[in-house]
């Protein structure tokens, strides 16, 4: 059991001590992820970013995921064959105007850091099934880095098993591997929400640090 989202930074930052001042990023998964990403960058003296991505839903249950999307990339599960290419193709530009709208909310007029030859630390408040971590792997893999570390405080054995097998992921780091998983909220003793106020405010604290 974490107290907060600050104490889950200071210990992952322990745990990554080795890429101080390494040639890394810290890429955070908003919302969530981005104030342990932000702490973990000022600990590590490391530049922060943060992973934009959406996911794109089957037309007949949106819910269920058919891939994901990100301003640079996209890939398909195998559930995508049968879903008619133009529905594909239409979701994509759909999420992509939200991504953009969304860089612009939170970077303004800065362009993010190129992520190619740079060591990748990806940083969560904590992981479910951890599907959409693999995804959003799969897409920053095609950015050519050197090695890519997956960091968050909780998650459940089958999803730390998926991650150690996946063969893009170089490390994983999870301090806590509970028996029993129901959500990521349920480890902390304050889950307070992070607005998009705040992630706007640490990203551009974070680009002046860096």
């Amino acid at each position: 059991m974490y107290k907060d989202r600050t104490e889950a930074a200071l210990l992952l930052a322990k745990k990554l001590h080795y890429y101080k001042g390494k040639n890394a990023v810290v890429l955070a998964i908003p919302r969530g992820g981005v104030p342990l990403g932000f702490i973990i960058s000022k600990v590590l003296n490391l530049p922060m970013e943060i992973v934009l991505s959406k996911k794109i839903g089957h037309p007949l249950h949106k819910e269920f995921a058919i891939g994901a999307v990100t301003l640079k990339s996209r890939i398909l599960s195998n559930a995508a064959a049968e879903i008619p290419a133009s529905y594909i193709e239409k979701e994509t530009g759909r999420i992509r105007e939200k991504l953009a709208s969304r860089q612009k909310e939170y970077y303004g007029d800065r362009e993010p850091l190129s992520l190619k030859d740079k060591i990748l630390i990806v940083v969560d408040d904590g992981i479910a099934t951890g599907n959409t971590m693999l995804s959003i792997i799969e897409m920053l893999y095609k950015e050519k880095p050197t090695k890519i570390v997956v960091a968050a405080p909780v998650a459940p054995h089958s999803t730390i098993k998926k991650f150690e097998s996946s063969p893009i992921i170089d490390q994983v780091i999870c301090p806590l591997v509970p028996d029993s998983f129901m959500a990521v909220g349920e480890f902390y003793e304050n889950f307070d929400q992070v607005t998009d106020q705040e992630v706007q405010r640490l990203l551009q604290e974070a680009s002046k640090a860096s």
